[in-house]
C-alpha cells in the first residue's frame, strides 16, 4: 500500500516538473525571448484559425510580459491619485486591453522571421535584448529592441518593445495621458476608452 501511495505521488511530482518545464522560459535574457519569438511563430502559421491564434498569443503574453509592470508605467502620475479600488479596475481593464491588442497586431502575420542579434545589460534589472524583423519581398527590416525586466533573475519579463526607436510602452503612456487630460484629469474616461476597445 506504501509502495502504491509512493508511486502515486512520485508521477505526481514528475507530471509537474514536466508541466512546469514546459511552460517556463529560460532565465539568460537573450535565450528567454529566442524561446519567446521561437513559440509565436509555430502558432501564426496560416494553417492555424485566428481564434488559436488569439488564444496562444494571449498564453504567451501571459506567462512573458509584465502586464502589470506595463499598466503601473502607462498610468505616470495619474497612478498616484487612485484609490485602491480604481487601480484595481484599471489592472483588470489593461490586462484585456493589453491582450486583445498584443494578439491582433501579430495574427497578420503568417511567418515572421526574427533573428536575436545581442544583448545590452543596462543594470540588474534592465537588459536590452536587440533583435531583426528580416525584411520580406513586401515588408522592409524592422529593428526591435525588447526591455526585459530581470529584477527576479530566475524569472525575467518583457516590459517594452522599442521598434525603430519608438517605445510602445512610453506611446502607450502618452496616449493614455492624452485622454485623461482632455477630460479634465478624470481616470474614469480612459476606463471606458479601454472598455470600448475590448468590446470592438
Amino acid at each position: 500500500m506504501k509502495k502504491k501511495i509512493f508511486i502515486t505521488i512520485f508521477f505526481i511530482f514528475f507530471s509537474t516538473l514536466l508541466i512546469n518545464k514546459a511552460n517556463s522560459y529560460s532565465s539568460d535574457p537573450k535565450q528567454f525571448i529566442a524561446e519567446v519569438v521561437d513559440e509565436a511563430k509555430k502558432i501564426l502559421v496560416e494553417t492555424n484559425s485566428q481564434e488559436f491564434k488569439e488564444k496562444k498569443l494571449s498564453e504567451i503574453a501571459l506567462k512573458a510580459a509584465d502586464i502589470d509592470g506595463i499598466g503601473y508605467y502607462t498610468l505616470g502620475k495619474y497612478r498616484k491619485g487612485m484609490s485602491d479600488g480604481e487601480l484595481e479596475e484599471y489592472s483588470a481593464l489593461f490586462k484585456k486591453y493589453f491582450l486583445k491588442s498584443f494578439t491582433s497586431r501579430l495574427t497578420d502575420y503568417s511567418d515572421p522571421k526574427i533573428e536575436v542579434t545581442g544583448i545590452d545589460v543596462l543594470n540588474p534589472k534592465y537588459t536590452i535584448v536587440k533583435s531583426l524583423l528580416l525584411a520580406t519581398d513586401k515588408k522592409p527590416e524592422v529593428k526591435i529592441d525588447w526591455r526585459v525586466y530581470t529584477k527576479n533573475p530566475d524569472k525575467p519579463l518583457i516590459r517594452d518593445l522599442i521598434v525603430e526607436g519608438l517605445s510602445l510602452a512610453r506611446t502607450q503612456k502618452e496616449e493614455f495621458a492624452s485622454v485623461i487630460e482632455s477630460n479634465n484629469g478624470d481616470v474614469k474616461k480612459l476606463f471606458i476608452t479601454l472598455q470600448e476597445f475590448i468590446n470592438k
